[in-house]
């Protein structure tokens, strides 16, 4: 439990806290879909009803596991198009490439999901839905429906591989400090597995072998590092992100301290994010209808255990699309200032999280995550990723910024 003295200050009480949470659950082995992930979400659905006021429920929904089975199914497609091509069979090359690629945009870019609809065995993941509503602590409730902050994380964990190795990046900073410190949007890996199905159609179109050997090459090797993620272990996830799920029940206590009593906040940890956004897509649909994008917005906690707390504008594994409610960062922005924590802007993310489906669906946005000096999210699906090294000041930062926001919000209700 926080006292209110503590809340707007930078003391270190809410560590304890947050140790409680990652510590806990990173013993807990938790790929999407799977018991583990369930054992995680009841323990932390017990943990917010410890926060007095508040309300959890724990909602099953379909989901479809993790990716990497689908991104390989895809890759061999493409493979099977190159040598297709090298044998002569243009129009067949060319077909067998094209479904691999309109495969690889449908899962990376978060389409409708076709080819794992279709192909994978429909398994279940459970979000964990954490209510605290106007005058739940006091005050008097509004008199209209009330604004809503919905606050994102999840607690499923990632499986490694050699694909997330950081010595390079690491090397770099080393070499060139200031070259990543210039680079605000990461680099397009997606890009890989499209590449090979374009070579191939390429070869298709022009007759010429030259291509189809490029889109045997890179196809194969792009279905090789998914594959290797796929038969690779689970990693523990303290920053990735237990940091989000430890930084909700952070906020919950926060509110308890100092409410926000005009204002309705549900505190959201989605499953199978490792998935690509099957929990929140499944939250939306399911809430869209309660939820009035006029009068809500939501902020995504993803990986804030890094020791630079910063912000997403926008993100895009194929395509990049900005969030909505540009409006919705300035308030972040602004509130970050007041509290003396320094947020980096500016930064686009090319793989995906959780927040895309909600902006999407028109609602504002925002995401904040964290970085090293090297530019890097701090042990992303790597095995050293355990409580030791988090950060857990940067998680502190993130959560009392989004007390803050509660707050501000609920003076404009």
């Amino acid at each position: 439990m926080i006292a209110s003295s503590d809340v707007a200050g930078p003391g270190p009480a809410l560590e304890p806290l947050l140790r409680e949470v990652v510590e806990t659950l990173a013993a807990v082995e938790r790929p999407p879909c799977s018991a583990g992930e369930r054992r995680a979400a009841e323990w932390l659905a017990a943990r917010l009803r410890a926060v007095a006021g508040v309300q959890v429920a724990l909602e099953d929904e379909s989901s479809w596991g993790t990716f990497p089975p689908t991104a390989v199914g895809l890759g061999l497609l493409g493979v099977a198009g190159a040598a297709a091509a090298l044998a002569g069979r243009r129009r067949v090359a060319a077909l067998l490439a094209a479904a691999s690629f309109a495969g690889v945009v449908d899962e990376a870019q978060n389409g409708p999901r076709l080819v794992r609809r279709i192909a994978r065995r429909r398994r279940s993941t459970v979000n964990v839905i954490a209510r605290v509503e106007p005058g739940a602590w006091g005050g008097s409730s509004p008199a209209q429906a009330p604004d809503t902050l919905v606050v994102l994380a999840h607690h499923d964990a990632p499986q490694t591989g050699l694909v997330f190795d950081q010595s390079l990046q690491r090397l770099l900073h080393r070499l060139a400090p200031g070259l990543l410190a210039r680079g605000k949007t990461s680099l397009p890996q997606w890009w890989v597995g499209l590449a090979g199905p374009l070579c191939t159609i390429c070869a298709g179109l022009t007759q010429r072998r030259k291509p189809a050997w490029a889109g045997l090459a890179i196809g194969a090797l792009g279905t090789a590092i998914v594959a290797d993620v796929w038969r690779s272990e689970t990693v523990p996830g303290a920053n990735d992100n237990l940091s989000g799920a430890a930084a909700l029940v952070a906020v919950a206590e926060l509110l308890r301290a100092r409410p926000a009593p005009r204002l309705r906040v549900l505190l959201v940890s989605c499953g199978a994010e490792e998935a690509l956004q099957d929990g929140v897509r499944a939250f939306v649909a399911r809430h869209r209808g309660e939820l009035d994008p006029a009068r809500t917005c939501f902020v995504n906690l993803d990986t804030v255990g890094s020791p630079q707390l910063a912000m997403l504008e926008g993100e895009g594994p194929v395509w990049m699309e900005e969030y909505a409610g540009p409006w919705l960062r300035e308030q972040i922005a602004q509130r970050a200032g007041e509290l003396g924590i320094a947020l980096e802007r500016g930064l686009r993310a090319r793989s995906s999280t959780d927040s895309v489906i909600p902006s999407r669906a028109g609602f504002p946005t925002a995401t904040l995550v964290s970085l090293t000096e090297w530019r890097a999210l701090a042990n992303y699906h790597l095995p050293s990723d355990v409580p030791a090294n988090l950060d857990y000041a940067t998680v502190a930062e993130a959560a009392r910024l989004v007390h803050a926001l509660a707050c501000a919000l609920d003076m404009r209700s």
